[in-house]
């Protein structure tokens, strides 16, 4: 193994909308003859089956080493591939891939969830798998609402990539911090607000809540406006119009935003999420919004009796909505000259024992079905409650528009500074909601459009 602001015109967001989604419309229509050609002409090549790979893997340096493991044990069982592991920090993933697309030097196999699979169909990078699936050990082995998810999210009935694992969002609270002040634990919202409040002393740097204010900000926004307002859709009835700026949700951006600086460090404006779990695995804060994937981080800072991850707080009225979260996976690259080698990864990375290992380790949930029934999932708080809340009927998922090819830039690169502006009072919630509606409606429309 080898280890090696806002757009500037209207124009333009649509002219970067139509390119791209003309691009995953011929996609579509010639996914059952497709002849062949990706990201500039190279068609690839199928190969020997043996030699070297390249697989990028896209949250490299937080699960570097679980996936050097699953590297090491495809080689042992396959002697004649060699894989070549590239690690690439989440925030930077999709910028490489894309100038990858465009200059080459794409790898053979690369990390492709949900939330970025769109845009790189829509450029013709990602190679179909649903045949080399239905012919492999995988097939009826992954978890169908998965698959199910990866293909709505290229809005396609092609496979673009292979679900490895779900994701949730997780309320982690200090237990140790809300026994000793008296609270009741966080499963409301109304809980959640008079525990930031009561568990925050600035003078002593104790704080009840860590807001995300860096890479990824948006997301997590979402997830507490539509859990406070209560609003289950992303589109209202025309499918035309975004909900992101109803007055209810800008009430509860009104009142997430405010909790900065208040009740949190000032740090948070710039935290991503490594910054911000690190934070609160190091201090006395109380409360932290992340997913299932930083558990085993929190179990290393405090051991498991000190803290807890529960599903998103609660109405009032005892309903939880929260906003989706993607599900990850892997896929090859069309220009790949060694395709058979990447998919024989592929299979054996989503297969039931490295499927395991790999979720036990990020602490999610496991797209193979084998994998899921291992003890260590029931074991594994966080994992087992969002397992139950998922299914149980007490939560709604309200659905990001993950197909949207300009979906990743608006919530990202156009919006994260926009976030931070509204933490710091130089931007209202409802100037932030309505631009970013905006913009959304009018992907959608070019999306409707494009689609006849």
């Amino acid at each position: 193994m080898k280890n090696s602001n806002h757009r500037s015109s209207t124009g333009r967001q649509r002219l970067t909308a139509a390119v791209a989604l003309s691009a995953v419309l011929a996609l579509t229509a010639t996914a059952c003859g497709d002849d062949g050609s990706g990201a500039g002409g190279d068609k690839g090549a199928d190969g020997s089956g043996t030699g070297r790979i390249v697989f990028w893997d896209n949250n490299g340096g937080v699960r570097t080493d679980v996936w050097k493991e699953i590297i090491a044990d495809f080689e042992k069982a396959n002697p004649d591939i060699d894989v070549e592991y590239v690690g690439i920090a989440s925030t930077e993933y999709q910028s490489k891939v894309d100038t990858a697309i465009q200059g080459g030097g794409l790898p053979d196999v690369g990390g492709v969830g949900a939330a970025m699979l769109a845009g790189f169909a829509a450029q013709g990078a990602l190679e179909p798998l649903e045949k080399r699936l239905a012919g492999s050990s995988l097939n009826g082995k992954l978890n169908d609402d998965m698959l199910e998810s990866l293909k709505a999210a290229g809005d396609s009935d092609s496979l673009y990539s292979v679900p490895t694992s779900a994701n949730n969002g997780v309320l982690y609270y200090r237990t140790d911090l809300f026994e000793k002040a008296g609270l009741d634990e966080p499963t409301t919202w109304d809980a959640f607000y008079k525990a930031a409040e009561e568990l925050t002393d600035a003078g002593k740097n104790e704080f009840g809540y860590t807001i995300r204010g860096g890479a990824g900000s948006i997301a997590q926004a979402l997830d507490a406006m539509y859990g406070q307002s209560g609003i289950t859709s992303f589109w209202d009835s025309s499918g035309e119009k975004t909900t992101v700026n109803d007055p209810k949700n800008v009430e509860a951006l009104e009142k997430y935003a405010a909790l900065f600086k208040k009740v949190t460090p000032a740090a948070d404006l710039n935290n991503d999420f490594t910054k911000m779990v690190a934070q609160w695995d190091s201090g006395t804060i109380g409360m932290l919004n992340h997913n299932l994937g930083s558990y085993q981080d929190h179990v290393k800072a405090f051991g498991a009796d000190k803290f807890r991850g529960i599903p998103q707080p609660s109405g009032a009225d005892g309903k939880r909505v929260q906003v989706s979260n993607p599900v990850d996976g892997l896929g090859m690259f069309k220009s790949s000259k060694n395709k058979d080698a990447a998919w024989k990864f592929i299979e054996f990375a989503a297969g039931h024992e490295s499927n395991s290992k790999f979720n036990q380790s990020a602490g999610q949930v496991p797209a193979n079905l084998d994998a899921a029934k291992d003890p260590w999932v029931s074991e594994a708080e966080p994992t087992k409650l969002a397992a139950e809340a998922l299914s149980d009927g007490s939560t709604t998922i309200v659905q990001l528009p993950y197909y949207l090819p300009d979906w990743n830039t608006i919530s990202k690169a156009d919006n994260e500074p926009n976030f931070q502006k509204v933490l710091l009072g130089k931007m209202s919630a409802e100037e932030f909601c309505d631009t970013l509606a905006e913009q959304l409606n009018e992907a959608q429309a070019e999306w409707n459009e494009q689609k006849g």
